[in-house]
């Protein structure tokens, strides 16, 4: 080859390549120009601030969040207070949402990518807004999880998918139109106890345990001077003892409670409150709580609270306390009651409600009195007065003169009937 032909296929190169970069260009730019939609908002101009009722629902689970007097509430609970943070960060980012990329897709499609809304296992998760007279804002139907691609095969041979960094949607509004966005939305589910506010009552610096079983046997109760000193079995019966190792959970009962939902039954007898086991705390503080624990079910109690509190108006003064401290100490005082105030006005309203509470959070303080103390020493059995007497050594054991055995006699030996040294016997 010359160095004609080589610069001729050279140039050639050069002309393809560039054709090819002109016509990749231009398909990317009729891309763009065939998706206008691509970088604008999802909702459009959603107005967060009138939605008062979002209803989820996804085949037969159905939750119903409604803003009352102010408070967002979870209608499947009895308007049980809702978690204000959840609910306003799901606006939030449902005004924000931007399209990433859009299709035309036809009804028979819809269900490929779990976004035909009604019964099945693989309908599509529908979010409704209204406005507090029910007037619709907007519809919005979530299906089925965009995912990334790994860029590792897998042992299969085919790429391995990844995970999931979008998820298709389509607008109410926009009924032929699919879109997919860059979030997941992962935590956008209609399970009730997800909506819950989880915040619950605290116990701090418990001074009494008073655990009251239907079998009263099994009752106990038990008292500490201070807040770290070591508790006390009261009416303690001869031999009773606590073991300090089983008491050891119960240095700070309660101090982080949690409940796994809330219980809408209004049957006692069916959560077994109609019998409970009643748990009595008092705090150094003079808060008291009494807990009525019912029976258990799938790993949960059922139980209900009342709390109290018998705070001081005003300070006593210490005996020797010096005129230039009072000042101090009387702010210090009207600090910390007005703390324990506000304390008791938020746990007041859990009074209202039946929960389901995990059996990790209860069972520390449902122990029997038994499994409190010390387990007694085993006693060791005496001797049986039958037990065989040792035996005499062998040797001391000689047959007596009317050859029946068991009489002893000291071994001898006759010196004059033994054999002499080279003679005959």
């Amino acid at each position: 080859m010359n160095r004609k032909q080589i610069a001729l296929l050279l140039f050639l190169l050069v002309v393809v390549g560039i054709g090819g970069l002109l016509v990749y260009t231009r398909q990317n730019d009729v891309s763009r120009a065939g998706d206008p939609s691509q970088g604008k908002k999802l909702l459009g101009d959603f107005p967060i601030n009138d939605v008062a009722h979002i209803e989820l629902k996804q085949d037969t689970n159905e939750v119903n969040l409604i803003k009352k007097d102010g408070t967002w509430r979870v209608r499947e609970r009895n308007d049980y207070a809702a978690n204000y943070q959840q609910i306003s960060e799901f606006l939030l980012k449902l005004r924000d949402l931007k399209i990433v990329q859009s299709e035309f897709v036809g009804p028979s499609q819809l269900q490929r990518l779990a976004l035909a809304p009604g019964p099945g296992t693989n309908a599509a998760l529908v979010a409704d807004f209204k406005d507090q007279n029910e007037k619709p804002i907007q519809k919005l139907l979530l299906g089925k999880k965009h995912m990334q691609k790994s860029s590792r095969p897998s042992p299969y041979g085919d790429m391995a998918e990844g995970w999931p960094d979008g998820r298709y949607v389509k607008s109410g509004l926009q009924s032929d139109s699919v879109a997919v966005i860059s979030d997941a939305m992962a935590n956008i589910e209609p399970k009730v106890d997800q909506w819950l506010n989880k915040d619950f009552f605290k116990v701090e610096k418990v001074k009494s345990i008073d655990v009251a079983f239907p079998v009263a046997t099994n009752s106990w109760k038990l008292t500490r001077e201070t807040e770290s000193g070591e508790w006390k079995l009261a009416e303690a019966k001869p031999g009773e003892q606590l073991d300090s190792a089983k008491t050891g959970s119960l240095s700070n009962p309660l101090n982080a409670p949690a409940f796994n939902d809330v219980e809408t039954s209004a049957n006692p007898a069916q959560l077994g409150l109609d019998k409970p086991t009643m748990v009595k705390l008092e705090t150094f503080d003079n808060f008291n709580y009494t807990l009525k624990v019912g029976a258990k079910t799938n790993d949960a109690y059922a139980m209900a609270l009342t709390v109290s509190a018998n705070l001081p108006k005003e300070r006593t003064p210490g005996k020797d306390e010096k005129p230039e401290d009072k000042t101090k100490l009387d702010k210090e005082f009207k600090d910390k009651q007005q703390k324990l105030e506000e304390k008791l006005a938020q746990e007041k309203p859990y009074e209202k409600w039946v929960y389901l509470v995990s059996s990790y959070t209860l069972e520390p303080v449902l122990k029997e009195r038994s499994q409190l103390l010390v387990e007694p020493k085993k006693e060791e059995k005496p001797a049986s007065a039958n037990a065989a007497a040792p035996v005499p050594p062998l040797a001391n054991v000689l047959p007596n003169t009317n050859g029946l055995p068991g009489i002893t006699a000291p071994l001898t030996v006759d010196t004059n009937s033994a054999p002499k040294p080279g003679g005959s016997q």
